[in-house]
């Protein structure tokens, strides 16, 4: 049994469409960007040829030409009208955006009916690439990290261990053996994107800072914490602007988050306190040090899980469906959530049935009159509901 996800039909009934872009899928490790890729290749007719650069040195600058020419060789001589160039881990090598380019180009040129697809496991080196020298050229197919109904279909997972698991599927079998599951969240996932994908993409000039903002940043997720804290509980004497920086990148990468804080005008939203989220709660629960049982039989714990979750699905559905989300804060009231698209918004509180109440909500509604309010977990829409919630749907009119 493979399970697919929903972009296994729009990779499929792209590579049939006739030839304009180049379809580029993103996102971050290990959410099975090259099992989709395959799955489709095994299903479609156009005939293909799926090459893989991972084991190519990043110098060798002809290799993706001559894969190409390769490609091109095998459509004249087997006549076939059109074909499918399919690159993965396309962004190890140096300048791979120019290369693409020239070949693109000139098929285009030549009328060669060539459709290509790249993917790649670092977001940051794809998306440096595309915009550098693709532009125009590429269409983008995201795929966010796993959801709740996603683990449950593919895996069984009941709520409560989508919570504390979160939505990687490599890890789900070793769910049982949580210590097995820790070191595997930690050296396929962890170790791999930031060495690798932060690390050889951007100029970081404190690694160790990278790291320890990294792991500082998960177990915090669903607090808000202001850099100057966090420089402190870093001790390191870096300055804020290094730290900011470093955050965003973390945020290309889809790792973690420093929410901002909802506000009418532009400069109060960049200078406010991040609100810490993962973008899979795996990532708070492997860096931790608690326990499955410890989180969901520790009340105060299991709130912040929860609160993660729901931040986690929206960021995730937020990268798909292009709306923002932020927390609010005003003194003592405060809301979770913001989500805002077009100038509308809607204001979301999440309770775990440990959390006490505050008034947020309605301050919140009646200074900015979002076109809904509502709670998720207790008292409100039950968590597992939530998250197979359409979020755009709920920014409509009724």
């Amino acid at each position: 049994f493979m399970y697919k996800r929903h972009q296994f039909k729009i990779l499929e009934s792209r590579i049939l469409e006739s030839r304009d872009k180049i379809q580029v899928i993103s996102g971050p490790r290990q959410v099975g960007k090259s099992t989709l890729v395959k799955q489709v290749l095994k299903e479609t007719t156009v005939p293909y040829m799926f090459v893989s650069a991972d084991d190519v040195p990043h110098e060798n600058n002809l290799w993706i030409s001559e894969m190409w020419a390769t490609a091109r060789s095998r459509m004249k001589f087997g006549k076939h009208p059109e074909y499918l160039l399919v690159i993965d881990e396309v962004h190890k090598l140096d300048n791979w955006s120019e290369a693409v380019k020239k070949e693109w180009d000139s098929d285009t040129f030549h009328d060669v009916n060539m459709k290509v697809v790249l993917l790649g496991s670092s977001r940051l080196l794809l998306k440096d690439g595309l915009t550098e020298s693709l532009a125009g050229r590429y269409e983008m197919i995201r795929m966010p990290h796993w959801g709740y109904t996603e683990m449950k279909e593919a895996f069984g997972f009941d709520i409560n261990q989508y919570v504390y698991f979160g939505g990687y599927p490599g890890g789900a079998s070793l769910i049982k053996d949580e210590s097995r599951w820790r070191r595997y969240i930690k050296d396929s996932i962890i170790t791999p994107a930031i060495e690798r994908d932060i690390l050889m993409t951007k100029t970081i000039y404190k690694s160790e800072l990278m790291r320890r903002l990294f792991e500082l940043g998960c177990t915090y997720s669903g607090e808000e914490l202001s850099l100057n804290k966090m420089l402190g509980q870093l001790q390191d004497s870096g300055n804020v602007t290094t730290l900011a920086n470093y955050l965003t990148t973390l945020d290309e990468s889809r790792l973690l988050c420093g929410l901002r804080k909802f506000a009418n005008d532009k400069a109060r939203k960049y200078n406010s306190i991040p609100k810490l989220m993962v973008y899979n709660t795996a990532l708070l629960s492997s860096l931790s040090g608690a326990t499955y049982e410890t989180a969901f039989t520790t009340p105060k714990l299991w709130g912040r899980w929860v609160e993660s979750t729901v931040g986690a699905y929206l960021l995730n559905e937020a990268d798909e469906q292009d709306f923002r989300v932020y927390y609010w804060r005003d003194r003592d009231d405060e809301v979770d959530f913001i989500i805002e698209y077009n100038r509308r918004c809607i204001a979301i509180e999440v309770k775990s049935g440990r959390r006490t109440t505050n008034n947020g909500l309605s301050v919140f509604h009646d200074k900015f009159q979002p076109v809904r309010s509502l709670v998720v977990g207790s008292g409100g829409v039950p968590l597992d509901e939530f998250l197979t919630w359409n979020i755009v749907d709920l920014l409509k009119d009724d």
